[in-house]
């Protein structure tokens, strides 16, 4: 456990494997539930929350740290998580972006003053840390995961639990390091590593826990809103988001879109394209050029930086994407490209005639995989893309702005992207989605207002 600004000694350990080769990267401690409550008890009866500019201070301080130590900490995201180095660089750069905005941020809560109406008095509105954050993180982008939690929390005043996957764990803990380096105080933090099934739901319900935000599976996100009831909740349980492409579309930028989004992070990204829709003629033009897209994808060991799709988090994790790609060639989809598997790797795949309903498309699949699915028109097109329980992101590629205004009026999610894939972010705008996409915004303004609470203070004022 990441505990007081240090790892604490530990007698029960589990290992940290690289996806790519099998070998150990490290080992973290297997805390107890009742590690964990002492641990969390301690740190509400010490947390106090800092002033604005200290906030902002603290937060700078890890943005200039992680750019100081970007290569060491993108070569230990690639050996742990399997992600490719190229990307992985990019991700502390990100990371890195996301702290010095969410510095600015800090010291831009403030809230307003009210004249109340037929009385003499002014209200004053003040924005207060909701108290201790419980951060629960998937493996997926193991830094800037667990930087869009903390790094709110701490612009907003709380304290952090963080429990960061059990697969990534790694790359969480030097992160605590880095921001009790730049001058958090070691009692606002703590790191739990214990087995999910156990940690998990015991931190939720905590009841020195005032808020959980969690990223993670529809399932999982239910269990926490379950155990966690009367807490503030912010969920992010993922997507299936499509990319939908109009007959007028720039087939080049659609293609150019699609394999970006499909195969990016081997496809482990829950904003990444899940489904494209091709409506009308383009079909055939853009299936064949995200087949050459797929092509020039090299695959293999994310440590070399040519490479561009690196492992599956797991062999089970690629067991299941090549089930689902099978199930979907059996109800008469093709598969033109791709979907071999070896152990935890798939290589890129590209499916044509993939049916709506299929498990592929119909779930969060995480692995890199482009289905195609054909659809007469910009109606069908909205029915399939609403067709699913999620509503996280999507993106539409047009030249006509009127038609793209009426599908984003009729799209239920979270954000709509003309010419760019539901993949787009800035940490300057809001990110959540709707049905069972979750509850809630992300977006490092929008979460510091989550992780806050309004107090509202009257005074006699003569009007």
């Amino acid at each position: 456990m990441f505990r007081n600004g240090a790892l604490q000694p530990a007698t029960d350990q589990s290992t940290v494997r690289n996806p790519w080769s099998g070998e150990s990267v490290g080992s973290v401690a297997r805390d107890s539930v009742a590690q964990m409550d002492e641990a969390v008890r301690e740190l509400r009866a010490a947390w106090r929350p800092m002033r604005p500019d200290r906030r902002a201070a603290v937060l700078s301080g890890a943005a200039h740290l992680i750019r100081e130590r970007s290569g060491a900490l993108a070569e230990l995201i690639s050996q742990e998580s399997g992600v490719c180095i190229a990307e992985t660089r990019k991700e502390t750069e990100r990371a890195a972006t996301n702290l010095v905005v969410a510095a600015t941020e800090a010291e831009r809560l403030r809230g307003e003053s009210i004249p109340v109406p037929g009385h003499d008095r002014l209200a004053l509105t003040i924005f207060e840390p909701v108290g201790v954050v419980a951060a629960i993180t998937p493996f997926n982008r193991p830094l800037n995961q667990v930087v869009v939690k903390v790094a709110p929390a701490v612009a907003a005043g709380c304290a952090v639990v963080l429990k960061p996957s059990e697969k990534t764990p790694l790359t969480a803990l030097a992160f605590a390091e880095i921001l009790v380096e730049a001058g958090l105080p070691p009692e606002h933090l703590v790191v739990t590593t214990g087995e999910p099934g156990m940690i998990g739901p015991a931190l939720a319900g905590h009841p020195d826990i005032d808020m959980v935000t969690f990223t993670g599976s529809v399932r999982t996100g239910r269990e926490v809103a379950r155990v966690a009831a009367g807490k503030k909740l912010l969920l992010e349980l993922g997507g299936n988001d499509p990319l939908i492409v109009l007959p007028d579309a720039d087939l080049g930028l659609a293609v150019d879109l699609a394999g970006q989004g499909a195969f990016a992070t081997a496809g482990q990204s829950c904003r990444g394209i899940k489904r494209v829709i091709a409506v009308g003629a383009i079909a055939d033009d853009l299936v064949a050029g995200l087949v050459e897209a797929a092509r020039r994808k090299r695959v293999g060991d994310p440590l070399d930086p040519a490479t561009d799709v690196g492992p599956l988090i797991s062999a089970e994790a690629a067991i299941l994407v090549e089930r689902r790609i099978a199930d979907a060639v059996a109800a008469n989809a093709k598969l033109l490209y791709g979907g071999d598997r070896r152990d935890s790797l798939i290589t890129p795949a590209v499916l044509d005639h993939v049916p709506a309903d299929a498990e592929l498309v119909v779930e969060e699949t995480f692995g890199p995989v482009a289905p195609v699915i054909r659809v007469a028109d910009t109606a069908e097109a909205i029915e399939v893309s609403n067709g699913t329980r999620y509503g996280l992101q999507a993106g539409v590629v047009t030249s006509d702005v009127a038609e793209f205004s009426e599908i984003a009026a009729a799209l239920r999610v979270g954000a709509v992207n003309l010419n760019a894939g539901p993949h787009f972010d800035s940490p300057h705008i809001p990110f959540g989605g709707v049905k069972s996409s979750g509850l809630g915004r992300e977006g490092l303004s929008y979460s510091i207002r989550e992780m806050s609470t309004v107090k509202t203070v009257t005074l006699p004022y003569p009007l």
